[in-house]
């Protein structure tokens, strides 16, 4: 989406998906796993609530880069390091343990899950009012790739009938 939206002239929002409330009911996901994923999602919720929008995607991608580029393991580090480089202060940390904004973040997860249906992942797009799992791609395209690849979306998305796409994934996230 950043690709894209650099190139095209697009209203892009960013709301949370969270994992942990995706599988909270699921037999085989451990309240370890749903306590970790939950205090990232509270996280970035109450950023959003209580300074925009406009940080959700930067705080995203802070936490993203620590987790999944970097491989750091110490979640309390993954969040002191996301908090300063979005310009937040430390003690925002609290927002992570804080139940204050779950109602907010289930009623953002589950407006993108009731756009889709729970047999999903994230991400999920939404496109002109329909709405998608995925796109799932690795690594990221860049250029008239990516611009190709965001037509075919918006495509699919202008056909009422269409509703899936999936081939196994036979290679791991690849980060630049």
């Amino acid at each position: 989406m950043d690709e894209v939206a650099s190139h095209r002239d697009l209203d892009v929002t960013f709301h949370v998906m969270s994992l942990a409330l995706l599988n909270e009911h699921n037999d085989g996901f451990s309240e370890e796993a749903f306590t970790k994923l939950r205090r990232y999602t509270r996280l970035v919720t109450a950023a959003g609530e209580l300074h925009g929008q406009q940080i959700v995607k930067p705080l995203y991608d802070a936490l993203g880069t620590r987790i999944h580029v970097q491989a750091e393991g110490d979640q309390d580090a993954v969040i002191t390091g996301a908090l300063a480089e979005v310009g937040l202060p430390d003690d925002f940390r609290s927002y992570a343990d804080s139940d204050e904004y779950d109602a907010q973040m289930r009623a953002s997860h589950d407006d993108g899950i009731g756009r889709v249906g729970q047999d999903v992942g994230t991400p999920v797009i939404a496109v002109n009012g329909t709405a998608f799992f995925g796109p799932v791609i690795s690594p990221a395209p860049k250029g008239e790739m990516a611009l190709t690849l965001w037509d075919g979306v918006v495509a699919a998305a202008s056909y009422d009938g269409f509703f899936e796409l999936k081939r196994s994934r036979t290679r791991g996230p690849q980060f630049d």
